[in-house]
């Protein structure tokens, strides 16, 4: 559910106002729904109004199960203690409710300890909660003892749960107004004047599209930004000149400043990728010459390319950047780990050695070694405080923004942490309801044998850190706050700076998948610009790849580690791109043949000759650099790799 991360949501409005059809916008993404159905029957022959019950049946999907209370209005407090974490519970409507309620085959009720008993459910309630209820407030007073009898005890009803929901919104004519929100729960306007400021001020300009004057925030105190660390790189590749419809590293919008800097906030709008452009390729893809049935599941790398690059024939990527985040989380989290293995781990690929340091060269990808802050226990208090959020978000958009002025054209995102994996199960766990169980991988010791003991010791870890946080706000910042920590706050705040820059992102792994879950709240349309390539069979990467609708292109289930699984199946993901946008169409579609004896480049029969476009590098061209795989000096860090960031020649030439 995407209601700026609220737990329990209270949905008003008039009759034919949409209140209905916004309340189940919010749960589409929810994994598991129980729609509760609290309207009665009524008469058999009032056709109108079993055609408006036939119309909610309709709207249901089929994956919803649905509860009707009906029969004891009383149930559906008892609907609301039984319900489990990973469920969302919707209830349409409570005018239908206080129907029942009021109903004489019912009588003697006591309505308002029926109402009390109610809100109190929902306060306890440990799933989420969405409820739809008539405003009557705005009407006139019946004339009537039972009108007035029904207005006043939904009037009651409305108040008392609306005081119980974390946030409440009216819809009129279709249109939501929150009415209950952020600001007016979790920050007291009387004492922190400076920090609601900006966020009024930010939405406006966001909305609009363009920068609030920053003069306004004058007295904002400034946060120390995080010093960047070295891009650990060989020779940069110069920025691209943009083409027409193909501008990789443009910038697309007016970013929000204030005295602060970037202002990382829900609702932000940010570009998506060309509508048009990634099923026009996918459709030119059938007209190509080739002798077989052609790309198979890859041609949804070309979509995405397509779409991504903003045009039909998309290149494939030349520039890439790996960035490699390490932050461990304390705790439970990190049960089975060797101290100090990803200190080594994140050291080795700094030096250029282990395989994703080896991948990246052979790929000609730079790679960059980015520490993140060290998460606390999370079972027993905060992963991060607020400000360390908003200053990893910050240093992750940086991060992107850097990569996309250094000419990168994708990132490939990893994670050398220790604990990530419980870590991104309690995220998912928060953010889909999952059960951390079924999102938790066996835990592997160095010596290969399944450490069930360790497993179980996350497995509590994450649970103990839901229990605590379950009446805790579930806004994107939150949620990183408290389970996530500082790797995939950065990796959050990385996804949403791409986005921004129109920059592809390559997913491998809990990390960056857990952060696609996150940004959702932030940006929905961060998760357009991400691709990935394989699960590696890991439970937590299936799942939040479903909910974000992220189909894997291969299933190697590999497992080198985060970023690595990555760069094995990037030549693959090049190699269809510029297989896709050499080949020309089929002679039978006016496309050219390279067997056409009136061509204008013969073949030679001289045995001495050789076609330039297929012959091996000259081993002394100073333009062209093998990959080196030697070791550093010992004096400095030394370059993750040596290898040059231009593609190898296909060898394919358009006809």
């Amino acid at each position: 559910m995407s209601v700026d991360g609220w737990n329990t949501v209270l949905v008003l409005g008039g009759i034919r106002s949409g209140k209905s059809e916004f309340a189940e916008s919010l749960v589409t993404d929810a994994p598991v729904v129980r729609y509760v159905a609290t309207a009665p029957e009524g008469d058999p022959e009032d056709t109108e109004w079993a055609t408006r019950l036939a119309a909610h049946r309709a709207r249901r999907p089929g994956s919803w199960t649905t509860e009707e209370t009906t029969e004891d209005p009383r149930r559906l407090a008892d609907v609301l203690a039984s319900a489990e974490t990973n469920e969302t519970v919707l209830v349409d409507d409570l005018g239908g409710w206080v129907t029942v309620l009021l109903d004489p085959d019912h009588q003697p009720a006591d309505d308002v300890a029926t109402i009390a008993e109610l809100a109190e459910a929902i306060r306890g309630c440990a799933a989420r909660v969405v409820l739809v209820s008539p405003e009557v407030g705005l009407s006139l007073v019946p004339t009537t003892p039972l009108g007035r009898a029904f207005t006043d005890a939904l009037g009651a009803a409305n108040r008392a749960v609306a005081d119980a929901c974390d946030a409440v919104v009216l819809v009129v004519a279709g249109q939501p107004v929150w009415l209950k929100s952020v600001a007016a729960v979790t920050e007291p306007a009387a004492t922190e004047p400076a920090a609601t400021e900006p966020a009024a001020t930010v939405t406006a300009a966001t909305a609009a599209g363009t920068a609030p004057v920053a003069a306004s925030l004058a007295d904002t105190e400034p946060t120390p930004e995080v010093q960047l660390p070295d891009v650990l790189t060989h020779t940069p590749p110069a920025t691209p000149t943009p083409e027409p419809g193909n501008a990789w590293a443009a910038p697309t919008m007016a970013l929000p400043m204030v005295a602060t800097g970037l202002v990382i906030q829900p609702g932000m709008e940010l570009p998506m990728p060309d509508e048009y452009a990634g099923p026009q390729a996918v459709d030119r893809l059938a007209t190509l010459d080739v002798p077989g049935a052609g790309l198979g599941v890859l041609d949804r790398v070309v979509g995405f390319a397509a779409a991504t690059q903003g045009t039909s024939t998309p290149a494939a990527w030349g520039s890439v950047r790996v960035l490699l985040l390490h932050g461990d989380h304390a705790g439970g989290a990190s049960a089975g780990t060797v101290a100090g293995e990803s200190a080594r781990r994140a050291a080795q690929a700094r030096a250029g050695q282990g395989a994703l340091a080896r991948l990246a060269a052979e790929s000609g990808a730079s790679l960059q070694v980015v520490d993140t802050p060290a998460a606390a226990p999370i079972e027993d208090q905060p992963a991060l405080t607020a400000e360390q959020v908003e200053s990893a978000l910050r240093y992750g958009w940086r991060l992107a923004e850097q990569a996309a002025d250094a000419g990168v054209q994708l990132l490939v995102l990893g994670a050398c942490g220790a604990g990530t994996e419980a870590a991104a199960a309690a995220v998912l766990a928060a953010t889909a309801g999952a059960e951390p169980p079924a999102v938790l991988g066996r835990v592997i010791t160095e010596s290969g044998e399944i450490d069930d003991a360790a497993w179980m010791t996350r497995c509590a870890a994450v649970r103990d850190a839901l229990h605590r946080t379950r009446r805790s706000s579930r806004g994107a910042k939150d949620i990183l706050a408290e389970l996530g920590g500082g790797d995939v706050a950065v990796a959050t705040g990385v996804l949403l700076g791409a986005t921004a820059r129109r920059v592809p992102v390559l997913l491998d792994g809990p990390v960056g998948l857990a952060a696609g879950m996150v940004s959702r709240d932030l940006a929905g349309q961060a998760r357009h610009w991400c691709l990935l390539a394989d699960h590696g069979g890991h439970p937590a990467v299936r799942l939040a790849a479903d909910v974000l609708g992220l189909t894997p292109l291969l299933d190697l289930r590999l497992d080198l580690g985060e970023g690595a699984n990555a760069l094995v199946a990037l030549p693959l993901l090049r190699s269809v791109l510029a297989l896709a946008a050499a080949l020309p169409a089929h002679p039978s579609l006016g496309g050219g043949d390279d067997t056409d004896p009136a061509g204008d480049e013969p073949e030679s029969t001289d045995p001495s000759y050789a076609d330039p476009d297929l012959t091996e590098p000259d081993s002394t061209d100073p333009d062209v650099t093998e990959p080196d795989f030697a070791e550093p000096e010992p004096a400095g860090p030394g370059p993750a790799s040596t290898g040059t960031d231009e593609q190898p020649a296909s060898g394919l030439r358009a006809g």
